[in-house]
């Protein structure tokens, strides 16, 4: 049986002049020139390997990734179990990845941070999704916001199953005294994809906005989000 092709399996010979290495040349130079939106999300996802697998073609292996995940995004925030079924994919490879997701998750942070929360909905919006969407468990996330609506801590509260997490109204609230913030907003995810709220989290919401309210703390939305967008609560006219 042929052995799996995996990262510590580079070919070819020092004598060889492979076949690819004028194509990642000019992909580089296409990348530089005319910038990350002239590479088609396969292109992208290559040049992104071309560290990790030095002595391989990574076009395959890239258009195999998106194959199975569905899109960059997908890939890169993929569990490291799954990626790991993919032939071609070790150890240097899942690292590279993962130092993408993690770059990606720290700049939309740092974007966020730089703002007032409520005057850049977009960046939250853009934040929540890079931090969670892609996710293969429920997490509930907390963006506690001062008296300027700037952000003072995001933290994860809680991580569920593929379908629930359990959320306590009280212990949410108190984190918000602890840290001094008037304002929160709540965010989850949907691993299935489909962020249509449900009636659980309607009602949870409403528990929350209840034991703030007479503290003086603001709930300014649940928002929840998936690979296939994101439902806001409060936009839905739901709290």
């Amino acid at each position: 049986m042929a052995a799996k092709p995996s990262d510590e399996q580079d070919q070819p010979g020092p004598a060889e002049t492979p076949h690819y290495y004028g194509h990642r040349t000019r992909l580089r130079e296409r990348f530089q020139r005319a910038g990350p939106d002239a590479l088609s999300d396969y292109e992208l996802l290559e040049l992104a390997l071309f560290a990790a697998l030095p002595r391989r073609d990574t076009k395959p292996l890239a258009k195999l990734l998106l194959k199975t995940f569905g899109s960059f995004a997908e890939v890169i925030h993929a569990p490291e179990t799954r990626l790991r079924e993919v032939d071609g994919i070790g150890d240097a490879s899942i690292h590279q990845l993962k130092l993408i997701a993690a770059a990606a998750h720290r700049v939309a942070k740092g974007e966020l941070k730089q703002r007032t929360a409520l005057s850049s909905w977009n960046d939250v919006i853009d934040y929540c999704r890079t931090a969670m969407a892609f996710a293969d468990k429920e997490q509930f996330r907390i963006l506690f916001l001062d008296k300027r609506n700037q952000l003072i801590a995001d933290e994860v509260q809680q991580t569920g199953t593929v379908d629930h997490t359990p959320v306590y109204p009280r212990e949410v609230i108190k984190r918000a005294l602890e840290l001094s913030a008037t304002a929160i907003i709540l965010v989850h995810n949907h691993p299935s994809g489909d962020p249509t709220p449900s009636q659980a989290d309607i009602q949870m919401t409403k528990a929350i906005v209840d034991i703030a309210a007479p503290l003086g703390i603001s709930v300014h939305d649940h928002i929840i989000v998936g690979k296939n967008g994101h439902a806001s609560l409060k936009g839905m006219k739901l709290i």
